[in-house]
C-alpha cells in the first residue's frame, strides 16, 4: 500500500495558491445553497445475532490464538459474524442496486453488504478512525465476483498493463524490502516467472481494468465522500511482499482466495495516530508487540485505522488474494485549514487594518528561539496580541467556499460512474445517433417542457463560484485511471444558474423540464439540452432523436 506521496507543502502550492482568489471572492458572492442532501437511510435488515454474541464470538478466537494473546482487552472490540448469517451474492447485489433510484442508497446498502453483519451505524461510531475491526463469515464465497487470480491473469494478457505504473513485484526477506519492477510491459511470461520465484504482485489501480471493481468503488465513494481507491495483491506461498509500516488511508482488507496470516500494532505514537502521510518501513525492533494476530481465510474481512502498523505473510501451504479498498486520504479537518486559513487570512488583510500594521521595530530581539529563555514582558505582549489576531481571523474565515474547494477535489478524484443498462439508455451515452449513407443520423433529442430529467449520480456535481463566474464541477467525464485527465468544468450562464441548484437539491428526484427556475421556456430547454449533452442528466424515458 505504498504510494507516491506529496508533502503537505506541495500541495499547498499546487492547489491553494491557484485557489485563494477564488475562495475570497466567493465569500462576497451569492451562496449557493450547499446544505449537502442528507440520503434517507436504507431499511435496517433483521439479524438473529445481538451484539453481545457477535463479542463472544470474537473472544473465543482470540482465546484460539497462537502464541497465547497477551492483549486480549485491547483486541476486545473486534468482531466476527456467525456462521450461516449471510449478505447476498455481489453480481445479485450490484444487479439489486441498479434498480434503486438515489446513488446514495445504492453506496449505503453496498457498503452494508460489506461490513455485513456489523450495523454501519455502529462501526462509525465505535470503529471507524478509532480501532480495527475484524469479521468473519466462515463463508469462503462471500467476496466471489469480486476479484480473482483468474481475473488477474486474464488482465495481463489482454491489457496494457506497465510494471511500476500499474503492477509492482515486491518481496520482503531478512528484514529487506526490495521491488523488482523491469521496464514496459509486464508480460504474463515474466510476472508469473516472478511468482513462481516468490515474488509477491500488486496491481496499484484494478478498476482500471476490472469493470467490477470500477462499479464497486465508484458506488462506494458516495458512501465516503472521499475517492475510494484499491489494490489488489497475490502473494506466494511462504512468503511476504512488504515490511512492516502504516498508511495515511482507512483500509478495508477483503480476503479473496486462500489465506494471509496478518500482524496489527498500535500507533506508536500520539504524533502517528490518524497521520497525515504514510510511514517508512519499519523493522521488527521498531514496533513492539502486535494487539491482534490473525489468519484470514476467503470471505473474511480486516479493518484498520491510518496509523496503524500492518504486515502480512502467507502461509506455507497456501497462496493468498486480497484487495485492499481504501479512502479517506487527506479528508481530515487540518486538510480543510489548509484551504481556509490562507483564504482568510488574505481577506482580513485587505479588509481589516489590524492585520495590516508593522510588527514592532524591535521584535527580534526580543523574539525567536534564540530568546525564547528571555525573561521580557514584551515577549508576553507579543503573544497575546498574536493571539488575538488569530481568533479575530475567523470572523473572515470563508467556510462555504473552503468546503467548495475540498469538493472539488473530490469531483476530480472521483472516479466516473459506470450507468446501469437504465441510465445509459435515458442518457447520452444511449443516443442512437450513428452514421449512414454519408450522413449523420438522430443527432437531435427531443426534449420538451414535459420532458423529465435529474441527475445521473445524486453527488455527480457542484456549482462553485470562481471570480465573477459560476462553474458546474463534475465527475461524468473523468477517466478511471487516477488523474489521468484536468478537472472537468464548464461555465454556467447566469440565467441557468438557478435551474441547476434546483436540479443538485431534487436529485434523485425526477423534475419537469418546465419546472425549472429559470425565467423562460427557452432557458429551461438550454439548460436540459446542456445537461443532456454533457452526460450529467438523464430522462425518465428513452428520448426521441432526429
Amino acid at each position: 500500500m505504498e504510494k507516491t506521496r506529496v508533502s503537505a507543502f506541495a500541495l499547498y502550492q499546487t492547489v491553494l495558491e491557484k485557489d485563494q482568489s477564488s475562495l475570497k471572492v466567493a465569500h462576497k458572492k451569492k451562496k449557493h445553497n450547499e446544505n449537502a442532501r442528507i440520503s434517507k437511510s436504507s431499511k435496517k435488515t433483521k439479524r438473529k445475532q445481538t451484539s453481545t454474541l457477535v463479542v463472544r464470538d470474537v473472544e473465543e478466537q482470540i482465546a484460539k490464538l497462537e502464541p497465547p494473546h497477551s492483549s486480549a482487552l485491547e483486541v476486545s472490540h473486534l468482531l466476527a459474524s456467525r456462521k450461516g448469517v449471510e449478505g447476498p451474492a455481489l453480481d445479485t447485489l450490484l444487479v439489486d442496486l441498479a434498480k434503486i433510484q438515489s446513488s446514495r442508497e445504492r453506496a449505503n446498502r453496498l457498503f452494508d453488504w460489506l461490513i455485513h453483519p456489523v450495523p454501519a451505524q455502529s462501526f462509525f461510531r465505535e470503529m471507524w478512525e478509532k480501532k480495527p475491526a475484524l469479521i468473519r463469515r466462515h463463508n469462503p464465497e462471500y467476496y466471489n465476483g469480486l476479484f480473482s487470480t483468474m481475473e488477474f491473469d486474464r488482465i495481463l494478457r489482454e491489457d496494457d498493463v506497465q510494471f511500476g505504473v500499474n503492477l509492482d513485484v515486491t518481496s520482503y526477506t531478512n528484514g529487506q524490502r526490495e521491488t523488482h519492477n523491469p521496464p514496459g510491459r509486464a508480460l504474463p511470461f515474466a510476472v508469473w516467472d516472478f511468482y513462481k520465484r516468490g515474488c509477491s504482485l500488486r496491481m496499484l489501480n484494478p478498476q482500471s481494468f476490472s469493470s467490477t471493481v470500477w462499479n464497486v468503488l465508484s458506488i462506494l465513494q458516495e458512501r465516503f465522500g472521499s475517492m475510494a481507491g484499491a489494490n489488489v495483491y497475490l502473494t506466494p506461498p511462504g512468503t511476504q511482499g512488504f515490511a512492516p509500516h502504516y498508511d495515511d488511508i482507512e483500509a478495508f482488507i477483503i480476503q479473496l482466495e486462500g489465506k494471509k496470516h496478518w500482524r496489527l500494532y498500535k500507533p506508536r505514537s500520539e504524533e502517528e495516530v490518524l497521520p497525515v502521510l504514510s510511514s517508512p518501513n519499519f523493522s521488527q525492533s521498531e514496533i513492539g508487540e502486535p494487539i491482534l494476530e490473525v489468519v484470514l481465510e476467503a470471505g473474511d474481512l480486516l479493518y484498520f485505522p491510518r496509523g496503524f502498523v500492518h504486515q502480512g505473510d502467507c502461509l506455507p501451504d497456501d497462496h493468498s488474494l486480497h484487495i485492499t479498498i481504501s479512502s479517506y486520504q487527506k479528508n481530515s479537518w487540518g486538510d480543510l485549514l489548509h484551504k481556509l486559513v490562507p483564504a482568510a487570512l488574505e481577506m482580513a488583510m485587505e479588509e481589516d487594518v489590524e492585520f495590516r500594521k508593522g510588527l514592532p521595530l524591535d521584535y527580534l530581539t526580543y523574539m525567536g528561539v534564540q530568546n525564547s529563555d528571555k525573561e521580557d514582558p514584551r515577549r508576553a505582549q507579543f503573544t497575546e496580541h498574536l493571539l488575538s489576531l488569530i481568533k479575530k481571523l475567523t470572523s473572515y474565515a470563508p467556510v462555504d467556499a473552503a468546503v467548495d474547494q475540498k469538493a472539488k477535489e473530490f469531483l476530480h478524484d472521483c472516479l466516473p460512474p459506470l450507468l446501469t443498462p437504465e441510465e445509459k439508455a435515458c442518457s447520452v451515452q444511449g443516443a442512437p445517433t450513428r452514421w449512414e449513407g454519408g450522413q449523420a443520423l438522430q443527432v437531435k433529442a427531443h426534449i420538451k417542457a414535459q420532458t423529465k430529467i435529474r441527475l445521473i449520480r445524486d453527488g455527480i456535481a457542484r456549482l462553485c463560484s470562481e471570480g465573477d463566474a459560476v462553474f458546474l464541477h463534475h465527475s461524468v467525464d473523468n477517466s478511471r485511471v487516477y488523474h489521468k485527465e484536468e478537472p472537468k468544468c464548464f461555465e454556467i450562464n447566469p440565467e441557468h444558474t438557478d435551474g441547476v441548484e434546483f436540479l443538485i437539491r431534487s436529485s434523485p428526484k425526477f423534475v419537469s423540464v418546465g419546472s425549472l427556475p429559470c425565467d423562460t421556456i427557452e432557458d429551461k430547454l438550454s439548460l436540459a439540452e446542456l445537461l443532456f449533452e454533457k452526460g450529467l442528466v438523464q430522462t425518465s424515458g428513452a428520448l426521441l432523436f432526429s
